[in-house]
């Protein structure tokens, strides 16, 4: 039986060499058990101006590709010692850059269909035409170069995200350093006229989160709740310090002046970008869950939830610190009195799971804030 057709190889010596001139010769490895077969394939190889060499069974095939870089494997499906589609599976595996085209009789065509779907280019039947493996090659080429440039425009991709990936990360650093650096500035601009400021504000929003970890608070909401409980009594950078710093109960005038300052806090804070969102806390955590707080007398859930819990723990830290007017009360006395405010003063639902933390989480927590 003829393999290939006199005609055909007389196309392929009048059109080979002109198709693929200028190209860069790509190389073969040709797979075949058959001496005649791989004769007559390394010809139309050669005529389309590429180099190849030869191996007569799978294992020594592997032998060769483990040796040398080849661009296409032609390979036989039905060979002894290791056939073509077992060289098709390691192929695939290990040389994923290697286009491979299989050959097999007519009456193998399941094979044919299987190394398809292994991951084969292309593949031809015995007695096959040189001009149409001729084709195939060229096609099983071009889309080979396809599939690499393809994966090489998805490295330069992943290289350039993990680059952006990494430039945002360090920007992002940058920025949340920077956000820490004004945060504690504004508290120490604070600090520098209440010597007290510093510690309440931080203690006070160490148990502000301790409550809004147990109730589950989003992390979108977390960092406004810690920004806001942490920069709360700002606004009394706008207090007279005849006001501020009194030893003595203030009067009615004094205290008019003194609740002032959640709006001054607002006001502050709100062109601030970063500190939007705790702006309107900042505002809001004098307001009293009855609706008798200041200064817009809201009342309920019109105050924001991180408003609610605050007032809960910044009331429980100023009475269990010692103020210039009076010492700090007991954690018991201080208990007592949210008890009897909820629901007036306080959120009933924040006040109790207030009360449910043990004395000495906050004992604790009041004490790493003293060092």
């Amino acid at each position: 039986m003829n393999l290939i057709s006199e005609a055909g190889l007389e196309q392929v010596a009048l059109t080979g060499s002109t198709e693929t001139s200028g190209r860069e010769a790509e190389k073969f490895l040709i797979v075949d058990d058959e001496p005649s077969i791989r004769n007559i394939l390394a010809k139309v190889v050669s005529d389309l101006g590429f180099l190849s060499d030869t191996a007569h069974n799978g294992k020594e095939a592997l032998r060769r590709l483990g040796e040398t870089e080849y661009q296409m494997v032609l390979s036989d499906i039905t060979m002894p010692v290791l056939d073509g589609l077992n060289l098709l599976k390691h192929v695939t595996a290990h040389y994923p850059g290697v286009a491979m085209i299989m050959i097999t009789g007519v009456a193998d065509l399941n094979s044919a269909v299987n190394a398809l779907s292994t991951g084969a280019y292309d593949y031809v039947t015995k007695p096959f035409n040189a001009i149409e493996l001729q084709n195939k090659i060229q096609k099983a080429l071009e889309r080979r170069r396809l599939v690499l440039e393809n994966k090489q425009y998805q490295l330069h991709l992943e290289r350039r995200v993990q680059e952006q990936t990494a430039e945002l990360r360090d920007a992002l650093g940058r920025t949340n350093t920077a956000y820490a650096h004004t945060l504690e500035a504004l508290i120490n601009a604070l600090d520098a006229r209440e010597r007290e400021t510093q510690r309440h504000s931080k203690r006070v929003s160490e148990y502000t989160l301790v409550i809004a970890r147990q109730l589950g608070i989003s992390s979108a909401e977390f960092e406004d709740l810690e920004r806001g409980s942490l920069l709360h009594d700002i606004g009394k950078i706008g207090i007279s310090d005849s006001i501020l710093l009194k030893p003595a109960k203030l009067t009615e005038e004094e205290w008019v002046e003194i609740r002032k300052h959640p709006d001054i806090g607002y006001q502050i804070l709100k062109g601030i970008s970063f500190l939007e969102g705790a702006a309107e806390m900042v505002r809001q955590h004098h307001e009293r869950f009855d609706g008798t707080g200041y200064p817009r007398g809201l009342s309920g859930e019109k105050i924001l939830l991180g408003a609610r819990i605050f007032a809960v723990v910044d009331t429980f830290d100023a009475m269990t610190s010692d103020r210039p007017y009076r010492k700090a009360l007991s954690y018991q006395i201080a208990r007592e009195e949210i008890i009897r405010f909820s629901g007036r003063q306080f959120d009933p639902h924040l006040a109790e799971c207030f009360l449910q933390f043990p004395e000495d989480i906050w004992s604790k927590s009041k004490e790493s804030l003293r060092r």
